[in-house]
């Protein structure tokens, strides 16, 4: 009963923010980490995707368009590798495969699909192991090539400054987005590890050995030690467009780039905490600015007021920035039951979701844990006011901003709508999927509206839930895998 009032009252509240037309085009994605999910391991093949499918099904209902699946949580594979072992996230014990054999990234992107969602594989470059306890399998390439690796903490670490850990990220990389569908690759926040209290990442071998022939002084580590991971980024982007120019690369860095404090121009942010230039050796802004990634998710997980790192000043911030690319805000959901600062009656949601709309350079959300969203109290905020009506994913036009040729020949018959797409030779104008809009008869078509959206799919047809009696009618468009969209189809009525 506590929920549901709670409910009630925040869409009271948040109705006349957000009464008129949702965001036709905004990005809606959700975390699904691997990484310490022990539960998988225990696990059936069926109960797995059967779990899986049934949170997709959630996340679809609430509007969600994209899933970023771990799919490397630890220098490991949770699909089908030559280059590195399963993961023990799976099976229980790495290097093991799963028996009866299935591949859960192939698995995910088919179902992704199905659902009119897009599939980003989510990586982590660097990381082997989260502690001292965990066993590598004995073909691990640490047996292979232990000089670059380096022990941090309670954790083993590619050394980024190692040529060929950043080669044998890249070829990862590359046999992944060469043998499956994805959309995108995403890197979330690990670059350098973060720090570990009176302990320095052992790097200094590396240093001396190629820090000079790089242009590097002794007292400019810090400086090598970023443009190592700048190295990386843009070979990984090079060779993602070379293989397949329309899958997207992303980051989701640490929400704080720098610290006003520590920026002599005063171009930080007005927050307290570590970031990701100083302790974590990535410069993201200049990734985007020199066009090596596609999208921004800064992790703001912090909520508005927070001293060190306030959820408003932060969004404000890379909001105002407006580096190129596509910018979309990291949501903790823990953080969203949080008081309003002005009307602690009620939570932080309505504000924080009313500056990611109105924020003219925020272009949409990723929620984390995307688990824990199912069967959330905000899960039902999001299907029944905030993402209530499907979206587009923004176009990422700076790919490519040529709108594919609209389908033919949209007809009805007993078995519901049918529609033709248009040939074509050219890979990034080809259908990545087909939207159908639904319209009063007699109501002008309008491509702008969201609500009118019934449908993204991959499939040629459609069987619309209503029965035949011609009070409704229909258009079809394409969009294709930068999400250009093309002009209306014929108009049918049903």
């Amino acid at each position: 009963m506590k929920r549901f009032l709670t409910l009630c009252l925040t869409v009271l509240l948040a109705v006349p923010a957000f009464s008129q037309e949702l965001p036709k085009r905004e990005f809606r994605g959700a975390w699904l980490h691997i990484v310490g999910n022990q539960q998988i391991k225990t696990m059936s093949r069926e109960q797995i995707q059967q779990w899986f499918t049934a949170t997709l099904d959630s996340l679809a209902a609430m509007g969600c368009n994209a899933v970023i699946f771990q799919v490397r949580p630890q220098a490991d594979a949770f699909y089908a590798s030559e280059l590195e072992p399963w993961t023990r996230f799976l099976t229980g014990e790495q290097g093991v495969a799963p028996d009866p054999f299935w591949d859960p990234l192939q698995f995910m992107i088919e179902q992704c699909h199905a659902r009119g969602m897009e599939l980003h594989a989510w990586l982590n470059p660097y990381r082997v192991t989260s502690n001292d306890q965990e066993q590598l399998c004995p073909d691990h390439l640490y047996f292979k090539k232990p000089e670059i690796f380096r022990r941090y903490g309670k954790q083993l670490y590619f050394d980024p400054g190692e040529p060929e850990a950043i080669a044998h990220t890249v070829r990862v990389i590359a046999d992944i987005v060469d043998r499956y569908d994805v959309d995108a690759i995403h890197f979330d926040d690990y670059f350098y590890p973060y720090p570990v209290a009176f302990e320095e990442f052992h790097d200094d071998d590396s240093f001396v050995r190629y820090g000079a022939g790089q242009g590097f002084e002794y007292w400019q580590k810090n400086d090598w030690r970023r443009h190592n991971v700048e190295t990386l980024i843009h070979q990984v982007n090079d060779t993602i467009k070379a293989i397949k120019p329309w899958v997207r690369f992303g980051i989701s860095p640490f929400g704080i780039h720098r610290n006003k404090k520590d920026t002599p121009d005063g171009s930080g942010s007005d927050t307290n905490g570590l970031s990701n230039y100083e302790q974590l050796f990535a410069d993201v802004p200049a990734w985007a600015e020199k066009g090596y990634i596609d999208y921004i998710v800064p992790q703001l997980y912090w909520r508005i007021g927070y001293p060190a790192a306030d959820y408003d000043v932060l969004i404000h911030w890379w909001n105002d920035k407006d580096y190129r690319g596509q910018l979309y805000i990291g949501q903790s959901i823990s953080t969203f039951n949080a008081p309003d600062l002005d009307n602690p009656a009620i939570t932080q949601t309505a504000r924080k979701m009313r500056l990611v709309r109105e924020l003219p350079n925020v272009d949409g959300n990723v929620w984390w844990p995307g688990w824990s969203l199912v069967g959330s109290a905000l899960q039902d905020t999001l299907r029944t006011i905030y993402q209530k009506d499907m979206a587009l994913i923004p176009a990422y036009t700076d790919i490519d901003a040529v709108a594919p040729a609209p389908v033919t020949g949209l007809k009805a018959s007993a078995k519901g709508l049918s529609w033709k797409p248009v040939e074509t030779d050219d890979v990034l104008q080809q259908p990545h999927f087909y939207v159908v809009y639904r319209f009063d008869a007699g109501e002008a078509v309008d491509l702008s509206r969201s609500s009118a959206i019934v449908k993204i799919t991959r499939d040629t047809h459609y069987k619309p839930a209503e029965k035949r009696n011609g009070q409704h009618q229909y258009v079809v468009t394409v969009v294709d895998k930068c999400w250009n969209e093309s002009e209306a189809s014929n108009t049918i009525k049903w």
